[in-house]
């Protein structure tokens, strides 16, 4: 498979305690339920998916370092990394693919600290605030911004 047909998944920390932890703000559905929608949404165009979490901010680096190898494009939800991690933003600048920023919740009507994200002038696109099918609709928009279908 070519890297124009796949996908890196990226989940930051936290988000393996997705269904768990405090589902009145992120849901019942679990990081399994997350990489199977994403998965199963890229499928519909014939892509893959390459899924990584971790709760280790020098993993998820090395993920977006090896991904520029052999992806077309990254789904991020970055967690609490958003809100503090230059590196994340720089190693997500540094591979020079188009990515994609999820979000949950909506991290803008929450506590003030979670108002900034170091990924949002990266991201191309950013779906907020939708709840985990907002991994779907992000993943579909990055898909037609890599065709050539959407603008970024």
């Amino acid at each position: 498979m070519t890297a124009s047909h796949r996908l890196l998944l990226v989940n930051g920390p936290n988000l393996n305690l997705l269904g768990i932890r405090e589902p009145a703000i992120y849901g019942h559905e679990t990081l399994a339920d997350v990489e199977r929608l994403v998965t199963d949404t890229a499928a519909e165009r014939g892509v893959e998916v390459r899924a990584i979490q971790s709760n280790h901010e020098g993993v998820l680096i090395d993920a977006i370092h090896a991904a520029r190898e052999d992806c077309a494009g990254i789904v991020i939800n970055p967690g609490g990394l958003t809100h503090t991690s230059i590196v994340l933003r720089d190693a997500l600048s540094g591979v020079a693919l188009p990515v994609a920023e999820v979000h949950i919740s909506d991290v803008r009507a929450r506590e003030e600290f979670r108002h900034h994200s170091y990924v949002a002038d990266i991201a191309v696109v950013h779906v907020i605030g939708e709840g985990v099918a907002g991994y779907a609709r992000a993943t579909r928009l990055l898909l037609d911004v890599i065709a050539g279908a959407a603008e970024g």
